[in-house]
């Protein structure tokens, strides 16, 4: 690391590695993950509490250089809540400059104003059975472009229904890439959900978290 840090080019840092994409329309391909330190928002099901405080203080540079000795297409920045931490703006333009497809996931909480265009948002809509649905800003869904997600983990058939009208209410299926369907690992199986799906033949991925079933949500994987 540098030996000089500044706050106004730093971010606080949990890990950086080197794994497949979990989720999103980008699932199964090798992607270098960024996870930034600190989340306002404390989800019933979240599987990432550690990133909730310590971390490393990190220069953009430092991130960078580390990012590229993985000579990867594909970085994600994550969290916590990546957009907690204003510099994640600049080092989401500097990855994007650097060359690799770069996607954000973020909460949903937070603006997406000033996310820079070349970026992929997964923006997930936090369902009623999160504890954070009152959480939710829906200024951002006119922020949202073409090549964006928006994602909602499902617990219940309540969080199913709440999901399907917010689609419709919302147009989601219109306004961007992917609308993706997920269900909650430990409270709702991927099959119920396809069953949902299928039978109202929503405009929807359905999607499983790759990373739970292959390394059982091992931290760095």
């Amino acid at each position: 690391m540098s030996s000089l840090v500044h706050s106004e080019d730093a971010l606080r840092i949990t890990e950086i590695f080197y794994s497949l994409q979990g989720e999103t329309r980008t699932m199964g391909l090798p992607t270098v993950f960024v996870r930034l330190t600190g989340c306002p928002l404390r989800c019933t099901y979240c599987d990432t509490e550690y990133a909730f405080t310590g971390g490393e203080l990190m220069a953009i540079q430092d991130i960078l250089a580390r990012v590229a000795e993985y000579q990867p297409a594909y970085v994600t920045v994550t969290g916590g809540e990546p957009l907690a931490q204003p510099n994640c703006l600049p080092l989401l333009t500097q990855l994007c400059d650097a060359g690799y497809e770069v996607s954000l996931e973020t909460g949903g909480a937070m603006s997406l104003e000033g996310v820079d265009s070349r970026v992929v948002s997964v923006l997930d809509l936090k369902t009623p059975a999160s504890g954070e649905m009152q959480r939710n800003d829906y200024d951002n869904v006119p922020r949202l472009r073409s090549q964006d997600q928006v994602k909602f983990v499902i617990c219940d058939r309540e969080d199913y229904e709440w999901a399907r009208f917010k689609l419709d209410e919302l147009k989601l299926a219109d306004r961007v890439a992917d609308v993706l369907f997920s269900p909650s690992h430990a409270d709702l199986s991927g099959r119920q959900l396809a069953e949902w799906i299928l039978q109202d033949r929503l405009p929807v991925r359905m999607q499983l978290q790759l990373h739970k079933i292959l390394w059982d949500d091992q931290r760095g994987h």
